[in-house]
């Protein structure tokens, strides 16, 4: 009798007998809500008045957070940090898209744990396989991560809608654009022009489960683009710095940053400032000017200067 550690893999549902990717009123409002929110701040910044930061000050927390976690010095270099793992630095799009749902509200080393699990159970990349199981089993595989029964049904939904959209389980058709506006109208040779940053995030966040933080990750690390993502640590540390107003959301600062934040320096500061969120016990709490903080810092410092 074979080990039960050992699972005879079943053969693969076929593809009609697939539920469909069904889409509730709620999740359709929800789906025009975000679309219309990228297209009203794709352009202009929900906060036109802001002007902070300014490209001086993006670049001096950029100088000071590299030097205190001694990372290279520069902003034309993607360094490798395990953030970037974390979150879909691969060259698979869907592969990455999954990876970066699987970060969400956890660590670093759990989500890797979940995607690793994930591989094991169906495979690398046989997206297929994920789609088609049981919710159960795709639960189990990734419980590791945490809220496994949430990203299980967006992963297998996303899936579905993937494939009922694209007639396959990919998106690397979102591979072949450019980020500069003189190249987004260059011709790719085969008579169609190649996707904007703002095409692709309009494609990724029309899934459900896929904000505009996930969207902006897969842009950054998978596709090389100019994005600025902002999660907990980088929107803590943006409403520290006074780079964003007070009522501001961790929606309403993305759009807002990635507008402020200079291109070149989108990569590396995302970067930098996750990791001094996490290592920094100075400046967990943003509204108190005790704890020892680089940040607080050079905010001192740089109020003085202004008086």
């Amino acid at each position: 009798m074979p080990s039960s550690s050992h699972q005879i893999p079943l053969p693969p549902t076929p593809t009609s007998l697939l539920p469909a990717a069904t889409t509730t009123e709620s999740e359709s409002q929800h789906k025009c809500k975000k679309l219309k929110l990228h297209s009203s701040y794709s352009i202009t910044s929900p906060f036109p008045n802001f002007l902070y930061p300014t490209p001086d000050e993006a670049l001096q927390v950029f100088q000071i957070l590299s030097a205190e976690h001694q990372e290279p010095n520069t902003f034309t270099l993607r360094p490798s940090l395990a953030t970037a793992t974390a979150c879909g630095e691969v060259s698979n799009v869907l592969e990455a898209v999954i990876s970066t749902i699987l970060s969400q509200n956890t660590s670093s080393k759990n989500s890797l744990a979940a995607k690793a699990n994930l591989d094991a159970r169906f495979g690398r990349n046989n997206f297929a396989a994920i789609a088609e199981a049981p919710h159960a089993d795709v639960v189990d595989a990734i419980r590791s991560g945490g809220l496994a029964n949430k990203k299980a049904a967006t992963i297998q939904k996303m899936l579905r809608s993937i494939k009922d959209k694209h007639g396959d389980y990919s998106l690397q058709h979102l591979t072949g654009g450019k980020s500069t506006a003189e190249e987004e109208q260059k011709d790719d040779g085969e008579g169609k022009k190649e996707m904007t940053n703002d095409e692709i995030m309009q494609e990724l966040i029309a899934y459900d489960g896929v904000g505009p933080k996930t969207a902006s990750c897969v842009l950054l690390f998978c596709l090389g683009r100019d994005s600025f993502a902002v999660d907990t640590h980088v929107f803590r540390l943006s409403r520290l710095l006074g780079w964003v107003p007070d009522k501001a959301d961790r929606v309403l600062a993305q759009a807002h940053l990635d507008l402020r934040v200079p291109n070149e320096l989108k990569y590396g500061l995302h970067n930098l400032m996750i990791k001094h969120g996490r290592a920094c016990k100075g400046c967990k709490n943003p509204g108190s000017s005790s704890g020892d903080c680089i940040l607080k810092t050079y905010l001192r410092t740089k109020n003085k200067t202004a008086k």
